[in-house]
């Protein structure tokens, strides 16, 4: 495991920083093969959680409809089971007194919206689409709570994710600001619209607009198949089509789980593009190629958020023993002279230490931003890496082709004061005027400023795995 970076309080806004495994210990890229490298931490949400639960016994729920929500085992509409958490804490908030009684239209809007529940890439029998269907063929207070309980979870889809952070994978580390989505829906059903306040809590972003567009629009046989081309071709084009489509549906849950205000300024960083994008005024402003984590699952770049503070001038890099271990240590034992020709030594703790220079892992410049995953950006001694379409060379870090521009944006400085610190050779913490929000993404179907969907290479094999958790059933 390594060090994250160390934040040292009362430091000047530039200062000397000594070359010790405590000031700068960072993964980055050997010079000759060793790369860049991040750890796969475990991660819990990256926001606060949901409202606590209301005791199981209330003197209101002392009611038919109280009673049923807190049956023993939770409450089951014609063998469908409730979530009798979030039943008990909106009703608790109405004295467990039916809410659709007399808004016939209202209620009957908000089916209809569930069962249109694909056109958001969800599937509707998350929200009991079939007993819906069939809902008055039930008494009407279990007609009541199945209504609520499908609009209650429809609604948490769309403001945080059909995927419950409890059941994300370890590197999916995004999360909106958590609402109350209790209290969102008790203030939308007041409304003779319901259905455009449930909406609402939907991303509005470009992105997310435009992958509804084209999930929305007829899905065509495909042209092989048309023009008469074989069956292998027309096999193939169907393959394509299924597969684009899975790109849109995942792409729409990404895109849930990105805050719903994104910062006007930050840095974006999306895996599948291998590419950087830096936005001012929520407009790009600059963009570069990145080097991104090669596919083994211990190396991908894992997707989080986080603030970048401060920029590292000449730092040296740490190796951690995992690494060592694995690639140093046998690679001594073929070429003793290997730590001294890379100006490295073995340190008591048999982690290794680099010295800063032209040919360090970490380059020149390296952008503390403290995270988990002790993932960082920073430049690398290996430019040729970016003249290559498969930039997927990393151990997770992502290495960044025109650093040295990225860090005059960042200090709001001339180009020409980053490289003046850079040849004074010392290593130096230079910290921003203003927190930068930086955010590594994995969408591979991203729309441009223009509207038009574009899907990338799903080259970590994502994709098809999400998508099979955004079904209710099991997919063969």
């Amino acid at each position: 495991m390594v060090l994250t970076p160390q934040r040292r309080a009362g430091m000047d806004e530039e200062q000397a920083v000594a070359s010790d495994r405590t000031g700068l210990s960072r993964r980055g890229a050997l010079s000759g093969g060793v790369m860049a490298i991040a750890s796969a931490c475990g991660l819990g949400a990256c926001a606060s959680g949901p409202p606590r639960p209301l005791p199981l016994q209330l003197t209101d729920a002392d009611n038919d409809l109280g009673r049923m929500i807190n049956a023993p085992g939770g409450p089951v509409v014609a063998g469908g089971r409730l979530n009798a958490e979030a039943l008990r804490r909106f009703y608790g908030q109405r004295s467990f007194t039916p809410v659709w009684s007399g808004r016939g239209a209202q209620a009957e809007a908000m089916v209809a919206a569930v069962l249109r529940a694909g056109d958001h890439g969800l599937d509707p029998e998350l929200f009991h689409a079939p007993l819906l269907e069939r809902r008055w063929q039930v008494s009407p207070l279990r007609r009541e709570l199945l209504l609520t309980d499908a609009v209650l979870s429809y609604a948490d889809a769309l403001a945080h994710g059909a995927v419950p952070v409890e059941r994300r994978k370890d590197f999916e580390a995004l999360a909106p600001d958590r609402i109350d989505v209790s209290a969102a829906v008790d203030a939308a059903i007041g409304r003779w619209d319901p259905v455009s306040a449930i909406e609402a809590l939907a991303p509005a972003t470009t992105t997310y607009r435009a992958l509804r567009e084209e999930l929305r629009a007829p899905r065509e046989e495909p042209r092989a198949r048309r023009a008469g081309l074989s069956r292998r071709a027309a096999a193939a084009a169907a393959r394509a089509a299924a597969e684009r489509h899975r790109s849109i549906v995942v792409g729409l849950e990404r895109e849930r789980w990105l805050p719903r205000t994104l910062p006007s300024e930050r840095v974006w960083v999306n895996v599948p593009e291998q590419q950087l994008v830096m936005y001012h005024g929520a407009y790009p402003a600059f963009t570069t190629r990145v080097v991104v984590g090669d596919n083994s699952e211990r190396n991908q770049s894992p997707e989080f958020d986080a603030l970048i503070e401060a920029s590292f001038f000449n730092p040296p890099w740490i190796v951690p023993r995992d690494v060592v271990a694995l690639e140093i240590l046998p690679r001594l034992e073929r070429d003793p002279d290997y730590l001294a020709r890379n100006r490295m030594r073995l340190l008591p703790n048999g982690e290794v230490e680099q010295s800063a220079g032209p040919d360090a892992g970490l380059g020149f410049l390296l952008f503390e931003m403290p995270n988990r995953f002790d993932v960082y950006l920073h430049d690398t001694p290996s430019r040729y890496l970016f003249s290559r379409s498969n930039r997927r060379m990393s151990r997770g870090c992502i290495r960044v082709e025109n650093p040295r521009e990225l860090a005059a944006r960042l200090l709001r400085e001339p180009i020409e004061a980053v490289e003046r610190r850079i040849e004074e050779g010392r290593t130096t913490r230079t910290a921003l005027p203003r927190p930068m929000p930086v955010f590594v993404t994995y969408q591979t179907a991203v729309a441009d400023p223009d509207g038009v969907v574009k899907v990338h290479d799903d080259f970590y094999g994502r994709d098809e795995e999400l998508w099979r958790r955004l079904q209710k059933q099991p997919v063969a």
